[in-house]
């Protein structure tokens, strides 16, 4: 209830935010991604721009989604009890078909000048984070008249510049994945079993060859949330205070509509911290998982005694491989589209470690979508399927433990701002011992959801 109202009073303050502004406020911006169907396969923006800057634009839009969950889970581990718990904590929480909790985001961007544009994102209400949260904000350069330089006006027909807090580009999936209330862009329901999504502090640089070559180097914080606290924990591998140190990143990639019909795009990425306060580069999303309470049991999950459904084991059915003090990452990915058939593909792989190891491990993951979306020039239906697969070395555990996941999907744009879809999934745990509530773990079942975008 709480939360209903809270969205009420945010669509309310929202609606009268929009009265405001002028007939002309809502006119398209800048190398922009809009926020409902357009925006499908749209990745990094390019310098390929036909709108015309007339004066200050802001455009206010929004997503929300509704989930309804029909999933089952089951393991084999073993009964233990737990100092200051009751009962089996190795034990699943009973689940039921049901409603999970509406998501949604706010939108702000405004073109504050020709070829300048700033964004603005909070998250009104998540699974996570029931509260507002301000998700990020950025400003994104791809002019800069205002230095009257004719040279730097050509340098910049190639160049892009993000300064601010936003999703660091590393790796294409963060694309493509549900973010909250976001769920446009994501032919699936969940994102990968390992998401890859963090936001930071810091800078991007793009430059774009009109050849379809593109390269990208940023620095950030390597933190979701900065501090300016020194550090005082020892690193067990140096003996050492720990250190805050930036974290770097870079896309080299190629991106061409080859012909009418085919678009090819492959990227490699990588990010890489040697120290950090507390790294989350496959923990940093503030909304939570869209499957809700699988492989949970709620006394423990988290090591937390809360009671709210929503709060405890937010990431259910993810797969966090805990690199908070080091972390190596690298990420291959193809897009391919040929007609109404696409095909994203991902190899990842991983290492790094905790303040308290003193060795890497590492973390592996692949993955596949194929999607058919049809009927031709129009594209507003989809089937699709997913398989995803991750190898990890958990800490703790004496063999690799694998994660596999299959999903099959089927979609309907009512409209461009207006989607539902309907999946199932099967996912499966391996290697867990016997001891871990993931042992023999299992969940499986459908998912139905619909969601705008404006």
């Amino acid at each position: 209830m709480k939360n209903t109202i809270k969205l009420i009073q945010y669509s309310v303050m929202t609606s009268a935010v929009i009265a405001g502004f002028s007939a002309n406020a809502q006119q398209e911006m800048q190398y922009f991604r809009p926020d409902n169907m357009n925006g499908i396969n749209v990745y990094e923006t390019t310098k390929n721009d036909s709108t015309p800057f007339t004066k200050m634009n802001v455009h206010v839009g929004g997503n929300f989604e509704l989930d309804f969950q029909g999933l089952r889970d089951w393991n084999t581990a073993s009964p233990m009890t737990k100092v200051g718990y009751v009962g089996n904590v190795n034990s699943l929480i009973p689940l039921t078909n049901g409603f999970d909790l509406p998501m949604a985001n706010l939108n702000i961007d405004a073109q504050l000048s020709d070829g300048i544009r700033m964004n603005l994102t909070a998250y009104l209400s998540s699974r996570h984070h029931e509260d507002t949260w301000v998700k990020g904000g950025y400003v994104q350069f791809d002019k800069l008249l205002f230095l009257n330089s004719s040279a730097i006006n050509d340098i910049m027909k190639s160049v892009t510049i993000k300064v601010g807090q936003f999703d660091v580009d590393y790796g294409d999936q963060h694309f493509r994945r549900s973010d909250g209330g976001n769920t446009i862009y994501n032919p699936f329901i969940e994102n990968y079993v390992m998401d890859e999504f963090a936001t930071e502090l810091g800078a991007e640089v793009y430059y774009h060859n009109t050849c379809g070559v593109f390269v990208m180097g940023g620095i950030t914080n390597g933190e979701l949330d900065a501090t300016a606290i020194a550090a005082s924990k020892i690193d067990s591998l140096t003996g050492k205070t720990n250190y805050y140190a930036p974290a770097f990143h870079g896309k080299l990639g190629y991106d061409k509509q080859l012909s009418s019909d085919f678009r090819l795009r492959v990227t490699g990425s990588f990010y890489e911290d040697q120290s950090a306060n507390s790294l989350t580069l496959f923990g940093g999303d503030r909304t939570g998982s869209h499957y809700f309470s699988v492989m949970s049991n709620q006394a423990t999950a988290n090591g937390t005694t809360l009671s709210d459904a929503n709060d405890y084991n937010p990431f259910s059915g993810r797969y966090n491989p805990g690199f908070s003090e080091q972390i190596n990452a690298f990420m291959g990915n193809v897009f391919l589209k040929f007609k109404g058939v696409e095909f994203f593909g991902t190899a990842e792989t991983a290492g790094g470690r905790t303040i308290t190891e003193k060795k890497d491990r590492e973390a592996n993951q692949l993955a596949g979508d194929l999607i058919y979306r049809f009927p031709a020039h129009k594209e507003n239906f989809w089937v699709g399927v997913r398989y995803n697969t991750v190898t990890a070395a958990m800490l703790g555990a004496p063999n690799d433990i694998t994660i596999n996941r299959e999903v099959a999907s089927i979609g309907w744009f009512l409209t461009n701002n207006i989607m539902m879809k309907a999946e199932y999934v099967n996912q499966v745990y391996q290697n867990y011992v016997p001891t871990n509530i993931l042992n023999g773990g299992r969940f499986a079942g459908y998912m139905l959801e619909a969601s705008i975008g404006f």
